[in-house]
């Protein structure tokens, strides 16, 4: 069974930036579509980026376009979600999901993926 990590999160300024990676053993994420996903206290999980097996489709909710990017390494068999500008409202866990599911592009529906990681913890305060 496909078991993803995640790694990155902490305590960040307004204004910083923060590196999240999503990484596997003994599975190729190339192989994934491959999903961030946010939970704040008392709000329900959002979509925040996608980005679609070989890399050939990526997707961002519109409150983190031009802020976020989402790439993968597949020497390392990793997604990274690059976060720059945070302000407050990026305060969540943020987790990573995957689904081997076919789609002309990524989605950011949370019920479409099958396999989600446990979540790192992003704050963002002063």
């Amino acid at each position: 069974q496909l078991q993803l990590v995640e790694s990155g999160g902490g305590l960040v300024q307004p204004g910083g930036s923060l590196r999240l990676s999503c990484t596997a053993s003994g599975f190729t994420l190339d192989y994934y579509d491959i999903g961030w996903f946010r939970q704040a206290p008392g709000k329900e999980r959002e979509g925040v980026s996608c980005i679609s097996r070989s890399s050939f489709s990526t997707d961002y909710a519109d409150s983190v376009k031009g802020r976020f990017t989402i790439s993968r390494d597949i020497a390392k068999n990793t997604v990274y979600l690059q976060m720059n500008s945070l302000n407050p409202e990026d305060t969540a866990v943020y987790y990573c999901a995957a689904t081997r599911k076919l789609f002309a592009r990524c989605g950011l529906r949370p019920t479409i993926f099958d396999s989600w990681g446990q979540g790192t913890q992003v704050t963002v305060s002063s």
